[in-house]
This record gives C-alpha cells, structure tokens and sequence, in this order.
C-alpha cells in the first residue's frame, strides 16, 4: 500500500471544526468549487473564521477572520499605490505567512504575482524583474543584495521580515510599517467585508513562475485563479483532510508544489499552515515538530533519504543480528515497524500524510517507508500543471511500489507512442489545471502541447493494469547506445545513490560507455579515514567507488554496466526540487 495512516483521536479536531464550520447564510452557492482564488478564500475565511489559519512556528497563528482583515486591507493599500488589473507584484522571499497575505492580496485586485525562487542567483533575479517590469517587490534581508542595482526600477520595496536596510543603498519600508498604514486606512471596512474591488474571472492570470527544469531555459508559466484552484480541489481528493490539522511547511511556497498542496490546500479545508522560519535541520525540525505535531507535511525525496540513510540504514548495519533478519520480509517489517515508530515520534506522533514529490523517490527508500508503515503519499506533477498531476489516493491498496500512484481527479493522463513490448511512451495530460502557456513564447506553448491539446510532460513512463503511473526519467535525459538500447540513466543513478558514502550522482555516456561521477558524502569519508593523510584518503574513496562499480554492474544488464566511476568533488547545480540540471554536464565538460 502506498500510504498507511496511523489512528489517531482526531475528537477534539473534529468538535472544533464543526463549531467553527458555520456557513453564513450569505455564503456563495460555489462553495465547493470556487474557480478564482478570491472566492476560495472567502469562502474558507467565513467558513473557518475562528479556527487558526497561518503563522510562524512556535508563535501565535492568524485566525481566518484577521488573516481574512489584513488580506482585504492590504489589496486596498496596494491599489492605493497604483496595482492595477494586469499590473504584477515580485514577491522574493522564504516562507512566512506574510508572503501569502500578500500573495492573496495582489490577486485580489485582478492583478498577477511573481513568486520568484530565493536561491535564484542575482542575474536570475535581475533577468526576471527586467522582462517582468514590476516596480513593486516584497522580499527578506536575504535577498536585498540582489537588487541594490535596481532601485530606479523599483518604486517600492517592502521587507517581508522587517528588515531595515542602514546601507543608504535603496529605500526599505518594513512590512509591519506597511501593514499598519493598511489597517488605519482600510481595517474597518476590511473588518466589516465592505471593500470593493474589481471583478476577477477564473481565467485571469494569478501566477507568473519561471520553471528552473533540468532541460534548461527557464520559461515563464502561466497560471489562472481556474488552473490553480482546480488543482487544489484535485489535490483535496487525494486523502481526507480534517479541519484544523496543522500543515508543517518546509520547502519553498514559491514553487507550486508547496504553493499548491501546502498552502492552498490547507486554507480550502480549514487546516492551520505552520511555518519553520528555519533552515530545517533535523534539531530545528525536531522542536518544532515536539511543539506543532503537525498533521501533513510535504517533503523533496532528498530530505526523507537523508534520514534514511543517515539514521535508519547506520542502525541496521551497525547491529549483525538486525542486518540478518532484513534478509528476510517478515522479520525485515517488524524491525522496520519500530524504526518507523521512532520517526514517526521524530516528527511530533500525529503524522497522517507525508506527501514526496518534486523528484523520484529511491525504490529502497520507499521499500522501507511501506515496512515501516510510515504514512505518505508519493506525488508527481510539474509547474506547467498547478502542478499535480498523479499521487494516492490514500488507502489505495492497488498502488505498486516504484509509482507515483493514480491520476488526481479531474485529471487526465495516457502514454505517447508507446514502446510495443515495455509499454514505455511520453506521459501527457490534461485538465483544468494545466497552464495557459508561457509569456511571450508562442512557439514553445504550441511545442508544449500534442495536436489535440494535450500538455507534453517530457517525462517518459507507463500505466499498469492498475492504472498506476510508473516514471521512468526525462525523454531528453534518456542515452540510446550504439546497439539501439535505450537506457535510463535516473535507474541507474538510484541504486548508486543507496550507497552511504554517496550524496549523489549522475550517469553519462562517454564514447559509447556509460560512467558515473560521484559526489561522495565526505562526513561519511572523513569518519572512516580520521588521521589518514591526503594520499591515503583519495585511495580509499578510489577503492570504494570500484567496489560499488564492480558489485553495480552484477545488478545490472550488459549494455547498462558503468565502465567507470569518477568522483565529484563540489555538489551539481539543482534546481528548485533538488533535481540536477543534467543539460549542464556531459562527458566532454564535466571535470574532477
């Protein structure tokens, strides 16, 4: 089974959700399919109005009422300093609930957000507000170095942190500033709902993202109130959420994936979003999960390997007896079940789902996941489609291990020009929830799409019987070899990325031969060869990475065996999700 929950008491959740639940008589018959954002909120801002709806961790959270006020009040200010229908708002900044009150806010007004990716190096930045034009960006302390050389484009910079610059630099106006001059203009009337702004439409732009794929040159996407609501009713299918469950946010809200089912998702049901604030280290994770007990949290595969092979796989290895009887399913689950029991503890024993996405999954991560009895769900999706596109649904029994589950409702998907024998094609789709395009590009909107309309998700896969969707990698990553074989390299590269001493990797050709460049852990490296010197050491990383060369190519077929395995000395450059961008490395420019 993919996803098992644990049973937990959810009595006072429930006896809280349906006092606070009220619909007020005036409440929009669209209720359960609100096709602009605008609607959503309302309706889950009087449906849950005294339930809380948003904060920072361990502090006081927003009920739905005030975030509701300050939503309202702050579109009115930013009218006021000439947002427009049409007009578009920079938002570049790490998670906080000011980012989406201010999210909220823009949209309200028929205008268009930028949310741009805060590990975007400078020229990125300066590329996107350049071919943007906006004159308005919120953003954090982190990022202002980024746009001192733009301040005669900016007219108004507002530090989602209150941070205030002493440079002379460029002018700053804290949020919280901002913040009260909104509500001592607009407060009551917010208060009281009586603000008027102008009509916005299910097709109006909402979103403006540019994707950071693996295949290279960003594109601006497009994404309407419809695309992006559609997708949360969609991802609302997928397991039965209970209002006033708390959602732990950990990755990026500017990536539509946490945007989506971490934020819109949890505001349509009336659960309560926390965020970490944090770099999300496993001590800060740990408090905060003590304090929060969240009940949903949606994770990159890389965080969830970590601790895998980090705690888990160190346990079983150290201990001769438990390494024995993981040889063996039954005894294997049992041992795994306490791990999992422990993890489950780790982060705060009321965990219903763990949503991986973003990336693949590890086939042996997940093997143990399933033994465990851990909860979660593997998704997959990308920016073009809101994003999600398959994952779940929860208790699913069908679903095989290695696959991204089911199509999410009101989605569509089916196999391009299928291999005869393996069933493998391009996975395309379609939906409500797929873009509207990219800006200015034309020609690559029209390349996007099959001639009957269908979204080209470059991946390739197929559907069991079952209709599961399995994934077998990138068609542009895929290396066709002299005998005409098609091999997978991202197969490959999980069962390099198992071994404990490896943090990732990357398998090329080379001249018609396949071989892996490595980049070691070197905790791991440096806790195995304390007082070695320099020489001693590149020997012993030398001699592991042809021991797991050799004992790899007895696990895989002729054509598919590594003839070498090289060490990387600095991380590949990833993008968003944790993905490397392999358009940046072949054979011929990759280096030691």
């Amino acid at each position: 089974m993919q996803m098992q929950a644990e049973t937990a008491d959810h009595g006072k959740d429930d006896q809280q959700g349906n006092d606070s639940a009220t619909v007020l008589s005036n409440l929009p018959v669209i209720q359960e399919n609100a096709t602009t954002l605008n609607d959503l909120v309302d309706i889950s801002c009087r449906k849950y109005r005294n339930l809380p709806a948003i904060g920072m961790a361990l502090e006081e959270p927003l009920t739905y009422k005030a975030f509701h006020e300050r939503i309202l009040a702050i579109a009115a200010h930013l009218r006021d300093l000439g947002v427009k229908p049409g007009g578009r708002v920079a938002l570049l900044g790490e998670n906080s609930h000011n980012w989406g009150t201010v999210y909220l806010a823009v949209v309200r007004l028929g205008a268009s957000t930028v949310p741009i990716f805060p590990d975007l190096p400078e020229a990125d930045v300066h590329h996107i507000l350049g071919e943007m034009q906006c004159d308005i960006i919120f953003l954090t302390q982190r990022q202002i170095e980024k746009i001192y050389d733009l301040k005669k484009q900016l007219k108004h910079v507002i530090t989602l942190d209150d941070y205030r610059d002493d440079t002379g630099l460029i002018s700053l106006q804290t949020f919280s500033g901002f913040l009260a001059e909104a509500l001592a203009t607009y407060g009551e009337q917010a208060r009281d709902e009586q603000l008027d702004f102008p009509p916005v439409n299910k097709d109006d732009l909402a979103s403006i993202l540019y994707t950071s794929g693996t295949s290279g040159f960003s594109k601006a996407v497009m994404l309407s109130h419809a695309n992006l609501c559609a997708n949360a009713h969609s991802a609302s299918g997928v397991i039965q959420i209970v209002p006033g469950w708390v959602f732990l946010s950990v990755l990026p809200i500017s990536h539509t994936y946490e945007f989506t089912v971490g934020f819109l998702l949890p505001l349509l049901k009336g659960c309560r979003i926390v965020y970490a604030g944090k770099t999300p280290t496993p001590a800060v994770l740990q408090k905060i999960c003590e304090r929060e007990q969240p009940h949903v949290m949606l994770v990159v595969p890389l965080i969830i390997e970590k601790i895998f092979k980090k705690r888990v796989a160190p346990a079983v290895e150290k201990s001769k007896m438990l390494t024995f009887f993981c040889r063996f399913s039954m005894s294997r689950k049992m041992i795994y079940r306490k791990i999992g029991a422990k993890l489950l503890a780790f982060f705060g024993n009321r965990l219903e789902v763990m949503g991986i996405g973003g990336a693949a999954l590890n086939p042996e991560v997940e093997l143990f996941l399933r033994d465990a009895s851990f909860p979660f769900i593997v998704g997959y999706g990308l920016t073009e489609a809101a994003p999600l596109l398959a994952g779940g649904p929860h208790g699913d029994t069908t679903i095989c291990l290695g696959s991204t589950g089911k199509p999410v409702p009101n989605v569509e998907i089916r196999i391009d020009d299928p291999h005869p024998e393996t069933g493998i094609g391009e996975i395309v789709a379609r939906g409500p929830n797929v873009m509207q395009g990219y800006l200015n590009d034309p020609e690559a909107t029209k390349d996007s799409f099959t001639e009957d309309g269908w979204l080209k998700t470059g991946d390739l896969g197929r559907l069991d019987d079952a209709g599961n969707l399995l994934i077998k990698g990138r068609s542009k990553s895929v290396i066709v070899l002299s005998n005409g074989e098609n091999v997978y390299p991202e197969a490959i590269e999980h069962k390099v990325n198992a071994y404990p001493f490896v943090v990732e990797s990357l398998v090329v050709e080379n001249r018609g031969m396949l071989e892996a460049w490595v980049y070691p852990d070197y905790e791991f490296i440096d806790s195995k060869t304390s007082g070695q010197n320099r020489t001693q050491r590149h020997q012993y990383i030398a001699g592991l990475l042809e021991e797991m060369r050799t004992a790899l190519n007895e696990q895989l077929s002729t054509s598919s065996r590594l003839s070498r395995v090289l060490e990387r000395r600095e991380p590949f450059v990833k993008t968003a999700t944790h993905k490397i961008k392999r358009y940046l490395y072949s054979a011929d420019n990759m280096h030691v």
